[in-house]
């Protein structure tokens, strides 16, 4: 260590004052209760909106919709209004738009997941009224033309299908989701390619879809980087011509609640192989469906490491370090009533082939007690940070307060996640280990299918 007496006298008093500084001029950091990181939410003309007025120079703002897959009400509906956000409308051509947005320096985007479609747009901070009035505009005032449908829209979709048919991982997931949930959540997130889009996908139809999807009882504004006050007041100005309902003679978006089935399906692909393994999961924290213990059980699954050089503690991690050309992973999917665990399997037939055995094995072994404590406290604490981390997340947040404004009337607050996760105990994993092995499994397997086993081979029930 530098004696003090060799410094220089003014980084001397500069030593003096920091070591004399008390706590309390310290900044700490922030926490799950900070309250910069939960929503304000609000209702105005029937529009329920949230907001986190956080620092800086830029904002986030999205209109989310239940219109995804699950609602639509014919094959490829959710993809064509997705498709068709920010084309033209009755008061600016998509080249205006365009031009317009470019200026201002911001950035459009739309995308649709099972439940939700999300339009939104980032900007600077001040430009809030102009894209506040943008997005206003393109949900109720979109033109729906012929043209741009077929010229523009339906060949985009063409090119989608393509793509999915050489990503053996995507067919797994959609093949999973079907077998666990049949229709609804059971609906392929795009369509694939022997789905018959142009027999239903016609734009007077998908006009007609919009006024259901975008009716005010249907969406929720959210913004990150506005506060609450201004978000109010230009959603009252420029959402005013919405529908309050969806019109009468449209038929109406289903809401049926979401049935887990399980079973099993084997599709031959010789591009490469994938492996799904799921079970019933946790759905969403702002539904009546959310159980904590799942996410621990997850990450205690693991199966890919967050830490470079460290194939991390995860006991998938540890148990598959021989199959190098096999990747696995292990996630929560969660919906509004419903939730799918997956234990996904990407690479070499065999290698998947002996992962899958060793995920069972690891299943009986935690369901059984065999499991040391300190992973469980490792699992807790990582799961509770990959939930604040997506919550945290301004993008990922947008969609979830959303759909949990639109589906029962109350935003996604991470803190009150992370007080669940907190309180996970030990026999709540062990019991939900148990209660995957003893019910039905959702096994899905694209790719060689001599050498991917079957269920019943490495000892699941479907």
């Amino acid at each position: 260590m530098i004696p003090r007496t060799s410094l220089p006298r003014a980084a001397q008093r500069v030593l003096r004052s920091q070591t004399s500084r008390r706590p309390s001029d310290c900044r700490t950091l922030a926490t799950a209760k900070s309250p910069g990181f939960n929503y304000e939410t609000g209702e105005v003309n029937g529009i329920k909106f949230a907001s986190r007025d956080l620092p800086g120079p830029t904002t986030q703002l999205a209109v989310v919709a239940r219109a995804g897959t699950r609602f639509q009400v014919y094959p490829g509906f959710a993809e064509g209004l997705e498709k068709f956000a920010f084309k033209s409308t009755y008061r600016r051509s998509s080249l205006r738009i365009t031009r317009e947005v470019e200026l201002l320096g911001g950035e459009l985007f739309a995308y649709h997941s099972r439940e939700n479609l999300v339009v939104g747009a980032k900007f600077f901070r001040d430009d809030l009224p102009y894209f506040v009035e943008l997005l206003g505009e393109v949900i109720s005032k979109t033109k729906y033309l012929r043209h741009e449908l077929h010229e523009e829209v339906i060949p985009i979709i063409k090119l989608g299908q393509k793509a999915i048919l050489g990503n053996t991982n995507e067919m797994a997931q959609n093949s999973a989701h079907g077998i666990a949930f049949h229709r609804g959540l059971g609906t392929a997130l795009h369509p694939t390619s022997s789905t018959p889009i142009t027999k239903y996908l016609h734009e007077e139809d998908l006009k007609s879809f919009s006024q259901a999807a975008y009716a005010k009882s249907n969406f929720a504004v959210v913004a990150n980087g506005a506060s609450q006050d201004e978000l109010s007041k230009w959603i009252r100005e420029f959402f005013s011509d919405s529908p309050a309902t969806p019109p009468k003679d449209l038929p109406p978006i289903e809401t049926k609640p979401s049935h887990y089935y399980g079973g099993e399906e084997r599709i031959a692909h010789d591009g490469g192989n994938s492996m799904i393994l799921g079970f019933p999961g946790s759905g969403a924290y702002t539904g009546g469906h959310y159980k904590p213990e799942i996410a621990v059980l997850s990450s205690l699954l693991g199966g890919q490491s967050y830490i470079k050089w460290s194939p991390g503690f995860s006991l998938l991690a540890r148990a598959t370090r021989a199959q190098t050309q096999a990747h696995v992973s292990t996630r929560n999917i969660s919906y509004s009533d419903a939730g799918l665990l997956t234990i996904s399997m990407e690479g070499d037939a065999r290698h998947i082939r002996e992962a899958s055995e060793a995920v069972v094995e690891i299943l009986k072994a935690i369901s059984g007690g065999d499991i040391a404590k300190d992973d469980i406290k490792k699992a807790i604490a990582n799961a509770k940070f990959r939930t604040l981390e997506a919550g945290q997340n301004t993008g990922t947040g947008l969609e979830l307060t959303g759909a949990g404004l639109v589906q029962s009337g109350k935003p996604s607050q991470i803190d009150g996640i992370a007080d669940a996760i907190d309180g996970v105990t030990e026999e709540a994993v062990k019991k939900a280990a148990k209660s995957l092995l003893d019910g039905k499994a959702t096994v899905s397997a694209v790719g060689d299918l001599f050498i991917l086993p079957f269920a019943e081979e490495i000892g699941l029930h479907v």
